[in-house]
């Protein structure tokens, strides 16, 4: 028997709490937390996974990187986000990957939205005498630019952009949380609420603290003791999650 495997025969099984906090968008940070959900998801002495977020969202691909993987997770065993400060935007994305959500009462909640904004600095730039010299192969190569003003065209499609982005969001939201694609669209203006009105509009599903959370994932899991380990992602976790994930 390999120490990987002796390790695991007499740690006891765990409750795993992972902290996602923060932008959401860092590639190597989501990276990290990446491979950090991929080890839980493998280490069959963790029993259930708390996500503990305070996040204003962030990238769109990220967020939905971190919500597809966190789905794969609770297919194999729950997963219980808890939103102690902000679950906005692509946190909340990610959130809806969870079994349940819990929240904080007074906790933002939502944002379901998209939004693209960069500093037009052409005109600036013109006061003090500098212009900027484009050589590009594609007309819309540069269509995100800050130097010049968009075209009309460029606006249209970047407003496609984002509402394509928008509809996959919504869906998200729809599906994950057992809505009609017309009320989340009802809901998804942008806005936050409180876990209050969350929980009331379905968005959420407890109000509570992080020891609701746990509570919860307890109960989900059917764990007869209540034993939690804290994990925080870092390079080469999958390796030592994997021999000594329930140590903490």
């Amino acid at each position: 028997m390999s120490m990987v495997e002796t390790l695991l025969n007499i740690n006891p099984e765990r409750i795993a709490v992972s902290e996602l906090f923060g932008a959401i968008g860092n590639p190597a940070r989501t990276t990290e937390y990446i491979r950090m959900l991929r080890a839980i998801e493998e280490n069959k002495r963790i029993r259930a996974l708390i996500i503990d977020i305070d996040s204003p969202g962030g990238a769109a691909g990220p967020s939905e990187y971190l919500y597809t993987t966190i789905a794969k997770v609770a297919k194999k065993k729950p997963v219980v986000a808890f939103v102690r400060g902000m679950g906005a935007s692509g946190a909340y994305m990610a959130a809806c990957g969870a079994s349940k959500i819990v929240a904080v009462p007074m906790a933002l909640v939502g944002s379901i939205g998209v939004i693209s904004m960069r500093p037009m600095l052409y005109e600036a730039l013109d006061r003090i005498g500098v212009r900027m010299q484009v050589t590009k192969s594609g007309r819309l190569k540069d269509m995100f630019s800050n130097f010049r003003e968009s075209t009309p065209e460029e606006r249209d499609k970047e407003q496609a952009l984002m509402d394509e982005v928008y509809g996959r969001f919504v869906e998200m939201v729809a599906e994950a949380r057992g809505l009609s694609i017309e009320r989340t669209r009802e809901l998804a203006t942008g806005e936050v609420f409180t876990a209050s009105k969350a929980r009331e509009a379905g968005l959420i599903d407890e109000l509570g603290d992080l020891d609701t959370a746990i509570d919860l994932a307890q109960s989900l899991s059917g764990m007869a003791e209540r034993k939690v380990t804290y994990i925080r992602p870092h390079r080469g976790l999958r390796d030592r999650l994997l021999s000594n994930a329930a140590t903490g």
